[in-house]
């Protein structure tokens, strides 16, 4: 079946981007269960879907408190795999990877709040973020997102518009922000053809417009893509939790190394749009950088300028950019946050 390889050509993201923007209902995944063996075998995947049996480790304090300096304030957003779900101790869940990872490459402390929650759809961002209005705003926020809006059929401009607020949110509170993308839902087992080449291509479009909308509202995106597709499909034992849906400890170590350069060049690099180099090097329009990182796991896109100017012919210009993926090691439970 064709469309599980289909490209996501830069005029229908732009439709797409349209139609997020203005509330059609046109892109929703609902509107593409079109036949009644698709939307049985929907249902079936929903039933085997595990349901969270207990919450994740609580992964908040201090890492790499043994350097010296202000601590950086780390916040982490989003659904399951954000709070680190199928694992069993915090050391091994994402947001503890993260913030030693972070505090590793800058040699400074780094204090981690997460509040990302099992099951969260887009629109639950909202509610996480006001649980981080009571505390010092974070320096960096990432946010992982996408995974049940496609489990789920979310209507995509809502979910797309409600990631769009929350990153606007986190940057009025001068957050720099990192969005990992939604990756292929299609790799998860309990979805079968032809439903899991639906899933493929919903999770691809949505996470294309997860650029668009990241990007327009002053974050960076790190495509996830296939991050759970062949590494995970060549061993599941190793890379998926007991639950063979979430990440294990080695999953999500696979997911860290991918989203913490782009963590790192958030913090160091200045705030705003950043400046095309002289040859315009790695500098496309915006729904051509998307629609590119969505094919390409590990892909930055972050706004950028052209001759001063944030937009161009074609919209706003963004820098897409493939980093070196950086190994992170087990760090060690964190310690108390005074």
């Amino acid at each position: 079946m064709a469309m599980a390889d289909e490209t996501i050509t830069q005029s229908r993201l732009r439709n797409l981007a349209t139609a997020a923007a203005y509330g059609s209902a046109g892109v929703t995944a609902l509107g593409m269960l079109a036949t009644g063996v698709v939307i049985g075998q929907a249902l079936i995947a929903r039933r085997a879907f595990p349901i969270a049996e207990h919450p994740p480790p609580r992964c908040d304090g201090r890492y790499g408190f043994e350097h010296p300096g202000t601590p950086v304030r780390l916040a982490v957003l989003g659904d399951s795999s954000a709070a680190g779900y199928g694992v069993d101790a915090p050391r091994k869940t994402l947001g503890a990877l993260l913030a030693a990872g972070l505090a590793e490459q800058l040699k400074r402390p780094v204090d981690l709040h997460c509040v990302a929650v099992v099951g969260a759809q887009s629109r639950h961002l909202a509610p996480q973020i006001e649980r981080l209005i009571d505390d010092d705003p974070p320096d960096l926020a990432v946010i992982l997102i996408g995974g049940n809006d496609v489990t789920h059929r979310t209507n995509v401009p809502d979910a797309v518009r409600a990631l769009g607020d929350a990153v606007r949110a986190l940057r009025v509170m001068d957050a720099d922000v990192v969005v990992g993308t939604c990756p292929d839902m299609g790799a998860i087992a309990p979805i079968q053809p032809p439903l899991k080449w639906l899933a493929h291509r919903w999770s691809r479009q949505l996470a294309a417009l997860q650029t668009v909308a990241v990007v327009e509202a002053g974050g960076r995106t790190v495509s996830l893509g296939d991050l759970l597709g062949p590494s995970f499909a060549a061993d599941p034992e190793r890379m998926f939790a007991w639950d063979r849906f979430h990440p294990s400890a080695d999953g999500y170590a696979a997911a860290a190394a991918v989203l913490l350069p782009s963590m790192v060049s958030a913090l160091a690099e200045p705030a705003g749009p950043r400046p095309a180099e002289p040859d315009g090097a790695g500098v496309r329009n915006l729904y051509a950088a998307a629609a590119k990182a969505a094919e390409q796991t590990g892909t930055e896109v972050a706004p950028a300028t052209v001759a001063g100017r944030e937009r161009g012919p074609n919209g706003r210009w963004a820098h897409l950019r493939r980093r070196a993926w950086r190994s992170v090691g087990r760090p060690t439970d964190p310690a108390h946050v005074p």
